[in-house]
């Protein structure tokens, strides 16, 4: 029986993407682990594998379409034997994706006869491209993937590629494919070895804004799917966490100093540190030495975490992300400047894999390249911290009980006050600020 290709869920956050290329036609033969299309999520351009073989039987969704939900019909499999005149399956299995407007459609389809004992059946939905329902699902159950028992755990070879190079388990993995068929993007949550911690459950979202006139000349401008999400995640953030601020003052001048000098030792292996390289650093070693803030708040449980997972704020065309330096506290710095150029450089390329910026324990966002002294950033869940770091400058200073001039750089931690207390908090300021100031710490 035909199967029916859904728009994927390549990330946890992807409510719906655009549908961005076919890298097969219709007629096309496809073996489990080809690359089917590409696909633009919420935070970056993905690839959709085939986790069966067969034959292209027909593509439903156009490419360069936007707003395709997750688990919408986009393209139809047809098995061995199979051909397009072949019966389609039923809804929930290829049926609802007939109606998609554009690809030919002869006649409308005609709706379903009275129900005995009850009203008229529903007419059909006039969107292109409907979601099955639940108990049409249940009438034609995924059959297990093709040459695999089911005492085997039933993954695609590009999973289990990805799996074994990251050291997942992947008896420990759900599958969304076919059949439960674990896919790369079910390895998200898994990545590292580390399984993300569960989110309480989120209050209802408020009404959206609505579109209003204006006479101010103006062009509107349609939100991306990462504009989208970020604005939905911000907003979650700040309604559902109750933040607290804190900030210091940091003197930086022996920070630059040790920087200079790494430099001119380093220049001949090409490299070249930046001062956000070393705050990544003084970040994760200031985790690991206050434990009590590299938590998460999950509902009744905390989840404590055991290593340093950086996620540092890179702007990109469209928005932000947040590329990852999973054990930051024992990298050296040398390493945490390459691992940083190589991160952003395909973060604004697109090319991150979802395991390369989702998770994190903590952030780190700076804006001083822009002349920002002081701002409060936004904590990104489920993590229980973000530091914010401005802009070093030089500024009158009391050192030794004298006036004098200093470069200071202000930074302010943002805090899920439900995990962490004040105190502790506290506690974890004062040793970033420990670590910047005597910055020897960041390279015994």
């Amino acid at each position: 029986m035909p199967t029916e290709l859904k728009m994927p869920a390549l990330s946890p956050t992807m409510e719906e993407g655009t549908l961005a290329k076919w890298l097969v036609k219709e007629g096309d033969t496809v073996k489990s682990g080809d690359l089917l299309a590409e696909i633009e999520t919420d935070k970056a351009t993905m690839e959709f594998e085939a986790v069966d073989e067969g034959t292209m039987g027909k593509i439903l969704v156009a490419e360069g379409t936007g707003g395709v939900k997750v688990g919408a019909p986009i393209a139809i499999l047809l098995g061995e034997g199979e051909d397009a005149s072949s019966p389609s399956p039923p809804a929930g299995e290829g049926g609802a994706a007939k109606a998609a407007e554009g690809e030919g459609a002869k006649a409308p389809p005609k709706p379903a006869p009275p129900a005995k004992g009850g009203g008229e059946t529903p007419p059909a939905s006039s969107t292109p491209i409907a979601a099955p329902s639940p108990s049409a699902a249940k009438a034609a159950p995924p059959s297990p993937a093709r040459g695999e028992g089911q005492d085997r755990i039933k993954a695609s070879p590009l999973a289990r590629r990805l799996a074994e190079a990251q050291g997942i388990d992947l008896a420990g993995l759900k599958g969304s494919g076919p059949g439960g068929r674990i896919v790369r993007a079910d390895l998200g949550e898994g990545a590292g070895g580390q399984r993300a911690a569960p989110v309480a459950a989120a209050a209802p979202a408020p009404a959206p804004a609505g579109p209003f006139e204006t006479d101010i000349p103006h062009e509107a401008v349609k939100l991306s799917n990462m504009r989208k999400t970020i604005a939905r995640r911000l907003t979650e953030s700040k309604q559902q966490i109750p933040h607290i601020y804190l900030t210091v003052d940091c003197r930086l001048d022996a920070l630059l100093k040790l920087r200079g000098e790494l430099n001119a030792g380093l220049a001949s292996r090409g490299v070249k540190l930046s001062v956000n390289d070393m705050l990544i650093k003084a970040l994760a070693l200031a985790l690991v030495e206050v434990p009590e803030c590299n938590v998460s708040f999950a509902g009744d449980t905390l989840i404590q975490y055991s290593r340093a997972d950086i996620s540092v704020a890179v702007s990109i065309p469209g928005g932000l992300i947040t590329p990852i330096v999973v054990a930051a506290e024992t990298k050296a710095i040398s390493a945490i400047s390459k691992e940083m150029t190589d991160l952003a450089g395909r973060a604004k390329e697109g090319k991150l894999q979802p395991a390369e910026y989702q998770g994190g324990t903590a952030s780190l966002s700076n804006m001083g390249m822009f002349g920002i002294k002081h701002f409060e950033a936004v904590i990104n869940p489920p993590q229980g911290m973000i530091m914010a770091i401005g802009a070093g400058e030089k500024r009158p200073y009391v050192i030794d009980d004298s006036l004098q001039i200093a470069t200071i750089m202000s930074a302010t931690g943002s805090f899920d006050h439900r995990a962490i207390d004040g105190a502790d908090g506290a506690r974890l300021m004062k040793a970033f600020k420990a670590l910047v100031e005597s910055p020897l710490g960041l390279v015994a």
